[in-house]
């Protein structure tokens, strides 16, 4: 028996956490009756899945990692709802794999994608303390007192306090600043809400690494497979 939430991961259909609110969202059947608790169990080889009305089975194929140079004006989703290019559109595969995590949509950098649901948890969950490094430009000069602001976390989204994170100059271009910033955690626009805290707004944003997997020479819009 195991979770519901992390069979439709396993079936390559989403992260845990996306499966929840599909649970939640009442797009998950099992045996032809609708669920919408989260914690239900059942058992792979006896129960009918369905998501969406279509049957899914757990992936007994190949895993597939994929690391992707994502360019500016992609969404990282399946699908969008208005239409827009997402990330999948890059990946001309016949198998089905998923983003592991977000990149914004005027963001660019490493993005994996695979159809393996226990390492999406694993990269995804907050309690793995996943570090992942950013190239920002920035407006201005942020001053020391600033810069150390991000190992004390800053608040952003409604009192919510930032783990302690990095933040150090790389160099100076047309009086704004480049700056290498480090983070273990991955809330919606996160890198951008933190430097408008200390009021030097996001003109560029990259991701370069997650942990030990870096994009190197990577070209935007290309992708690799990963071991």
């Amino acid at each position: 028996m195991i979770r519901l939430q992390k069979f439709l991961a396993d079936c390559g259909i989403c992260s845990r956490r996306k499966a929840e609110e599909f649970i939640l969202q009442k797009k998950v059947k099992v045996n032809g009756k609708i669920i919408s608790e989260l914690g239900t169990k059942i058992d792979p080889k006896k129960d009918i899945v369905l998501f969406e009305n279509k049957i899914i089975k757990i992936n007994n194929n190949e895993k597939i990692y994929i690391m992707l140079n994502k360019p500016e004006g992609y969404v990282t989703t399946a699908k969008d709802q208005f239409n827009r290019k997402t990330v999948l559109d890059l990946i001309n595969i016949k198998e089905r794999v998923v983003p592991v995590g977000r990149l914004d949509y005027e963001t660019s950098g490493l993005l994996i994608l695979t159809n393996d649901g226990d390492l999406t948890y694993k990269l995804t969950h907050p309690k793995h303390n996943i570090k992942k490094i950013y190239i920002a430009k920035i407006v201005g000069m942020p001053t020391k007192q600033q810069l150390d602001s991000f190992k004390k976390g800053l608040i952003i989204d409604n009192n919510y306090k930032t783990k302690p994170s990095s933040i150090k100059i790389l160099n100076i271009e047309n009086n704004n600043a480049i700056v290498e910033i480090i983070i273990s955690e991955g809330k919606n626009r996160q890198i951008r809400k933190m430097c408008e805290a200390i009021g030097h707004n996001v003109l560029e944003l990259k991701r370069i690494a997650i942990e030990n997997v870096k994009l190197n020479n990577l070209k935007k819009g290309n992708f690799r497979y990963l071991t």
